[in-house]
């Protein structure tokens, strides 16, 4: 059973030395009393366990002998945890010390909620901040081509963004996830669909969660720094077999949650994109055609998936379509109330 407050931080790493130090310190540093921490490296070799090694008296660490991709450490690292929320982080993800207890604070304001994301903003790889502040993501949104977007990414920050406000998702970057969701709309005993190995899960699992009833808080009170990597319009600058699973995901998320009237509403923005991607694989990107290999060949096992998302789905069609639009779509949400405030900052012993 989880425990009531206690929040569960779970990181997965992959030749992570640049970040992973740095990252756990901050996470070590939070003022929120009531957390742990799982570590699943997933057979780094570039001296993350060395760096790791030293945190194991504060940290359960497990490392994997082979890399089973994002989604699945992910997966793994819940199963060992205990809290009633789940936190999870990436190694290039550096917290100011009231992160955890703000998320935890936008939590109690609506127990629909089911993750609470907070403002991330851009720091560059050696953590060294920029000389214009730029925004990294206050959430996630999805476009009627279904592209998924990190609201606000790259904008100066000039000190927007701050009010409490729902949002279609988070990023798993820095995303804190309800216990009682994750069991909810888990799929084949699975939160994070290992079949996406890396990139995408996240949105994946927004989508689900809002077909299945639950809903997304932004709270501009918890602020951290993310090294993004992923950009869009910078795929020359990643590896081949990013952009292989990128492809991927992008018709396996499909497959999974789009419903029959959200295609219809936007097939002619999904076609064209579809064209536009295809296309690139088959002139440019050739490493990333064997994803349309992948797809085919488990095509049956994601239309089980379907199935049973599109079973237990709660959500009406004009309420999803809402969310698909070219510019970020937010709504209000309230503030976390006096007594909440006053429950989740007393002393605990």
């Amino acid at each position: 059973m989880a425990q009531k407050d206690l929040v569960s931080v779970t990181l997965v790493t992959y030749n992570s030395g640049r970040f992973i130090k740095r990252c756990l310190e901050s996470v070590l540093e939070q003022q929120y009393p009531h957390f742990e921490v799982i570590v699943i490296d997933n057979a780094s070799t570039d001296g993350t366990v060395d760096l790791l090694e030293p945190f194991e008296d504060k940290c359960t660490i497990h490392y994997n002998q082979e890399n089973i991709g994002f989604a699945a450490a992910q997966n793994q690292a819940i199963a060992l945890s205990r809290g009633e929320w789940i936190l999870t982080l990436n190694p290039d993800v550096l917290l100011l010390p009231t992160f955890i207890e703000e998320l935890v604070l936008a939590g109690t304001i609506d127990s629909k909620a089911g993750t609470v994301c907070g403002k991330l903003l851009s720091i560059s790889p050696t953590f060294d901040l920029p000389d214009e502040q730029l925004v990294d993501s206050t959430g996630i949104y999805f476009t009627p081509m279904l592209r998924h977007l990190d609201r606000g990414s790259q904008e100066p920050d000039k000190g927007h963004y701050l009010n409490f406000e729902y949002v279609f998702g988070a990023t798993a970057a820095a995303a804190l996830y309800r216990r009682k969701m994750i069991d909810d709309i888990s799929i084949q005993g699975e939160f994070f669909d290992s079949d996406f190995f890396v990139y995408r899960e996240d949105a994946d699992v927004a989508w689900r969660a809002q077909l299945m009833g639950w809903r997304c808080l932004y709270t501009p009170r918890a602020c951290g720094y993310h090294v993004r990597s992923v950009l869009p319009g910078k795929r020359y600058a990643l590896p081949p077999e990013i952009n292989m699973h990128s492809v991927k995901n992008r018709f396996l998320m499909r497959i999974k949650n789009i419903t029959p009237d959200l295609y219809r509403r936007s097939w002619l923005s999904i076609t064209g994109r579809d064209m536009l991607v295809i296309g690139a694989c088959l002139l440019h990107e050739h490493t990333s055609l064997k994803a349309f290999g992948f797809v085919l060949r488990n095509w049956k096992r994601m239309l089980a998936k379907r199935r049973e998302i599109m079973k237990r789905r709660r959500a009406q069609d004009d309420y999803l379509a809402g969310w698909f639009s070219f510019e970020p779509v937010s709504r209000p949400a309230p503030k976390p109330s006096a007594s909440a405030v006053a429950s989740v900052r007393a002393p605990r012993a």
